[in-house]
């Protein structure tokens, strides 16, 4: 069997089942975080992403935007799970021919983000590579009643985003401000059940959420706020790149929530029940089963 056979979640799920971990781990594969136990108030949370050449950026891709994409995704992560980032460590496989003042670049779009985030970087690796690739490790840490996974989403839980879907890949995906503050917002002031940043479509990181918290969901077509660079709503449904929260609540804490009349924080659905599945209402009020389907690297 190929490894395109198999796919991106069938290979994690084929090495998850042979990870085995100790008490210390909090939580391990499955969430945008591992969550570790660190003292009596706070858990450390442990990250990676890896982007590639042809995959995450073309080869004529401005190195900046290159290097600050590389750190920014991790940093969403963090931020998924309500925590703050503190340290990394940068890896670069570099092709030969790569001159150094185009790393010289790539390296001042990462030193800019982490300066602008208070990340320490704390030191990495090279190696030579085909092609350019950039894997970062991230540290951070969050108090243990802030943190915040995908597997706790409740039925009856509002269902919101940060910002407009869509259209990312045209230019957003590159330059897109981590939402650390606002997962930060959200987390001192309500009690969030279910977060993850959407990387590859609002449909397959709903998924995710579904899948780890066991319940299903309904969300509505009307109500997904779509960019002005989304062709579509498949765009938003399917595409990725947006680097948004995706975060439930209950009732009574969505409410509190819109009652302070933020623009940037949009309901756009609910949980339901795990045997309803996915699903969506149109314009026209039909429903119909929406496939947790989005970005697979295979």
């Amino acid at each position: 069997m190929l490894v395109s056979e198999l796919g991106e979640f069938g290979l994690i799920e084929r090495f998850r089942k042979s990870i085995k971990t100790d008490a210390s781990v909090i939580k391990g594969s499955g969430d945008d975080c591992a969550v570790i136990h660190f003292d009596q108030d706070k858990y450390l949370l442990f990250t990676c992403d890896m982007i590639v050449e042809g995959v995450d950026f073309l080869s004529d891709t401005k190195p900046e935007l290159i290097g600050r994409k590389a750190l920014a995704i991790s940093i969403s992560d963090i931020a998924a799970c309500g925590g703050i980032p503190r340290y990394c460590l940068v890896s670069l496989g570099l092709p030969e021919k790569i001159s150094v003042k185009t790393v010289d670049r790539i390296a001042a779009g990462i030193f800019n983000l982490a300066r602008e985030f208070k990340v320490n970087i704390v030191g990495g690796d090279l190696s030579r590579a085909n092609r350019l690739t950039i894997d970062i490790s991230m540290l951070g840490f969050v108090e243990k009643k802030n943190l915040v996974l995908r597997s706790q989403a409740k039925e009856g839980d509002v269902i919101f985003v940060s910002g407009n879907l869509g259209g990312s890949i045209s230019a957003k995906h590159l330059n897109f401000t981590p939402r650390l503050k606002e997962a930060r917002f959200l987390v001192k002031n309500f009690k969030v059940n279910a977060m993850i940043d959407i990387s590859d479509g609002l449909a397959q990181d709903l998924g995710h959420i579904l899948e780890q918290s066991r319940v299903g969901a309904v969300v509505y077509q009307g109500l997904i706020p779509l960019s002005k660079k989304a062709r579509n709503l498949e765009d938003a449904l399917y595409t990725g790149e947006d680097f948004e929260l995706l975060f439930s609540l209950s009732q009574d804490e969505a409410e509190r929530l819109c009652a302070k009349r933020l623009n940037l924080f949009k309901p756009i659905g609910e949980i339901t029940a795990k045997k309803y599945g996915l699903r969506l209402v149109d314009k026209r009020g039909r429903e119909k089963t929406l496939q947790p389907k989005g970005f697979k690297h295979f």
